[in-house]
């Protein structure tokens, strides 16, 4: 059997979804951001709390995904759902303080909403198969 004759609308599978890859980009994404700010007595104290919360995102994913129990796996999961909203705070004092690199945090705000959500969707459903 051929492909098209396997896939006769010729649809192509979508790929697997990869989160730790995601937040793993996410946490480059905003140490490449971090980089870019002005190191003065302001940004400084910003830039430590943007780079920890950001970057925590994902190695509570990471540390999730080899749980040892499912309670251990809501819990890290909550944890990293808990940074995106500490990394959205940070981000929304960078924009106010930092005015000219709104644009850029406004786009690092959205993924870290999106990643707020997929978390808390992921939570929601291990809750519910009980």
């Amino acid at each position: 059997m051929t492909n098209a004759q396997a896939n006769p609308n010729n649809i192509k599978p979508k790929p697997k979804y990869d989160l730790e890859e995601r937040t793993a980009k996410y946490a480059e994404a905003i140490i490449d951001f971090s980089r870019k700010l002005p190191n003065d007595t302001i940004s400084r104290p910003l830039i430590n709390q943007i780079i920890r919360s950001g970057t925590s995102i994902g190695a509570n994913y990471s540390e999730a995904d080899e749980a040892s129990s499912k309670k251990d796996f809501i819990n890290k999961i909550a944890i990293a759902k808990k940074e995106t909203k500490e990394t959205k705070y940070w981000l929304r004092i960078i924009a106010h303080a930092l005015p000219q690199f709104k644009d850029e945090a406004r786009i690092l705000w959205r993924e870290a909403q999106e990643l707020n959500l997929i978390l808390a969707a992921i939570t929601r459903n291990c809750k519910n198969k009980n």
